[in-house]
């Protein structure tokens, strides 16, 4: 299981991302852009990803991923528990949902 210390090693260093706490729970930004937001308990996490592949990748994985609370669907967002994932996919999901926040060019930059 990854925790938040595995999520806060993966966003270091991540050009324009920075942590905030709102309301007890830990979000990563990209200037007021949300990309990362972690459940109350810790648990599961929220994170940006395509709305045009969030029903493909929950009916593949429906251990790992399920869908956002309703007033969440609208948007690029899916919802991922933390306990079926390794490291390696986390630092998949965070770099994807980061790199949907940022300009192309600094994208470009951090994932060559």
């Amino acid at each position: 299981m990854v925790d938040l210390s595995d999520i806060r090693a993966v966003t270091e260093g991540l050009p324009r991302s920075y942590e905030v706490l709102v309301r007890d729970r830990v979000k990563f930004r990209v200037g007021q852009i949300v990309y990362l937001a972690l459940s109350a308990d810790e648990t599961t996490m929220g994170i940006g990803f395509p709305k045009e592949e969030r029903d493909a990748a929950i009916a593949a994985e429906p251990h790992k991923f399920f869908r956002p609370r309703p007033s969440d669907e609208r948007f690029r967002w899916i919802e991922v528990r933390l306990d079926a994932i390794d490291a390696d996919e986390l630092r998949e999901l965070v770099l994807e949902a980061w790199a949907m926040c940022v300009p192309k060019k600094v994208r470009a930059e951090v994932l060559r």
